[in-house]
């Protein structure tokens, strides 16, 4: 009797697999599809310059002037939301994981009081935070101290960041004049 429960597994087990590659091969003949001749489609996109085009094709540059004379502090407070978890923007206010930030523009790179700047920063303690260091600084942190302590990985947008910038100059009681366009 043994031999016969074995012979009622194994029929199971067959039938089982016989089902199942049974269905595979129905659902193969029921919804069946071509194989394209050339595989994929082509989407149309037209690019956008967005500083303007010069006559060899290459995208202009705008300069960080033009971009500051037509930022909006407003929006620059709003982007610089993201920067509230460690940097305080008040006068007088705390250093944070990073260091306060009311009056930076012209002022000495790695000199905040009280706080502890990375190596890679205290190589520019001779530099100021000019509008074109903040700039670099502000779009890829990284670039300027490829050892800071910030983890941010900057921002982009060109027009975002000379909002951020002229929301930083707006911190101050005296803000420094713009470069020249």
């Amino acid at each position: 009797m043994e031999g016969y429960e074995f012979n009622k597994i194994a029929g199971a087990v067959l039938g089982t697999a016989l089902v199942v590659f049974g269905l595979g091969e129905l659902r193969g003949a029921i919804y069946h599809s071509e194989i394209p001749a050339k595989p994929g489609f082509k989407i149309d996109v037209t690019e956008v310059a967005t500083g303007g085009e010069t006559g060899g094709g290459e995208t202009a540059k705008v300069s960080l002037g033009t971009l500051l004379a037509k930022a909006d502090p407003a929006k620059g407070q709003n982007v610089a939301k993201a920067c509230l978890a460690c940097h305080d923007f008040t006068k007088g206010g705390p250093n944070k994981v990073g260091p306060n930030l009311w009056d930076v523009v012209d002022r000495k790179v790695a000199s905040h009081e009280g706080f502890s700047y990375s190596d890679s920063l205290k190589e520019h303690a001779n530099e100021t935070w000019t509008f074109d260091l903040l700039n670099q600084f502000v779009h890829d942190p990284k670039s300027l101290a490829p050892k800071t302590k910030m983890t941010f990985s900057g921002v982009k947008r060109d027009d975002q960041r000379a909002d951020v910038l002229a929301y930083l100059r707006s911190l101050s009681d005296n803000p420094k004049p713009l470069p020249a366009p």
